[in-house]
């Protein structure tokens, strides 16, 4: 498939649940992936904050993103996991999340996710463990 770029996956998550959420990707790569949305209140749940949804999508997003990236032609890779905490309320500005690995393995990797405000103040974070699927 050649180099998967930010601006590309971004295309790519058109008429997906990433694009519903306005997640878009600016790095991208085998070691770290960065995505921002900006927060309306679309996302929020009925008292006005940022459902915690979206964070589980957007940190399970960007880890599969980046163990993709990392697995490349060897397969594909699949969440197994997607733990979620949410730290601080959220109801409106430009949120970034950064994931990087824990742990890549032959069988399985351990990605965390670390979502920041524009005060670069942690406001989620997360994990996934993904499984590799040799072969595609």
């Amino acid at each position: 498939m050649g180099q998967m770029t930010p601006e590309l996956m971004t295309k790519m998550s058109e008429g997906t649940f990433s694009e519903l959420i306005g997640l878009k990707f600016t790095e991208l790569g085998p070691d770290r992936v960065v995505g921002e949305w900006t927060v309306s209140p679309r996302l929020h749940q009925p008292f006005g904050i940022v459902n915690g949804g979206v964070y589980c999508t957007v940190v399970e997003t960007l880890a599969s993103t980046g163990g993709g990236a990392w697995f490349g032609e060897r397969g594909t890779v699949v969440g197994v996991n997607n733990n979620t905490d949410f730290l601080r309320a959220v109801r409106e500005g430009v949120l970034r999340g950064e994931a990087t690995p824990l742990h890549r393995g032959r069988l399985q990797q351990l990605w965390q996710v670390v979502i920041t405000d524009e005060q670069d103040r942690v406001v989620a974070r997360g994990q996934v463990r993904l499984q590799n699927l040799a072969g595609g």
